[in-house]
């Protein structure tokens, strides 16, 4: 069994002549969303094409008809979203800060904790100093009483030994930052 359906010429004048009127009818209809009037008014046309016999009914216009069915796809339409929950698009997402995983955070600085631990005294109090408290080559030295120099090296083999001991560190976020921040300030209080 076939379905019959409007010709081509049949509906392409019926666009032209009641698309643009049923077009601002369907955007009154959604609130001013072009997009959505768009789809409603194809899906109208859609209609009007799977319904020939919509063509032979005893109006003078098919106008009508049309507003009927354009306004119960846009009231069908309204429905079915407020049924299921809003969409957020991929830039809210981007916007939206990420939950802080404590638990991740915690493991992160237990492991900091346990490397930095396993520096000598030395390596650890150049560390402390420069790195969170925030103090200057000169300024350590001059805390610790040793040499500008010593610093420089004391921080560069610490720095290697910790990136040996925590590997998997080392292209994490900022979590991981804080949390060697956390464990290093526990060490050194």
């Amino acid at each position: 069994m076939t379905t019959m359906t409007t010709d081509e010429r049949a509906l392409a004048d019926l666009q032209r002549e009641h698309g643009p009127a049923l077009f601002r009818f369907l955007l009154g209809l959604t609130f001013g969303d072009r997009q959505r009037a768009e789809d409603l008014l194809q899906e109208t046309l859609v209609r009007a094409w799977q319904h020939p016999e919509a063509f032979d009914a005893p109006y003078a216009s098919m106008r009508p008809w049309l507003f009927t069915v354009a306004r119960r796809l846009a009231i069908d339409a309204r429905r079915s979203s407020q049924a299921r929950p809003a969409e957020v698009s991929d830039v809210v997402l981007e916007a939206t800060a990420g939950e802080h995983d404590t638990a991740e955070a915690t493991v992160a600085a237990l492991d900091v904790r346990e490397a930095v631990r396993a520096l000598s005294p030395e390596h650890r109090a150049v560390l402390v100093q420069m790195y969170f408290r925030g103090l200057s080559v000169a300024e350590t030295a001059e805390a610790l009483g040793i040499p500008a120099g010593t610093v420089k090296s004391r921080s560069y083999y610490a720095l290697r030994r910790l990136s040996r001991s925590l590997p998997g560190y080392s292209g994490r976020s900022s979590s991981v930052s804080s949390a060697s921040s956390e464990a290093a300030w526990a060490i050194s209080t």
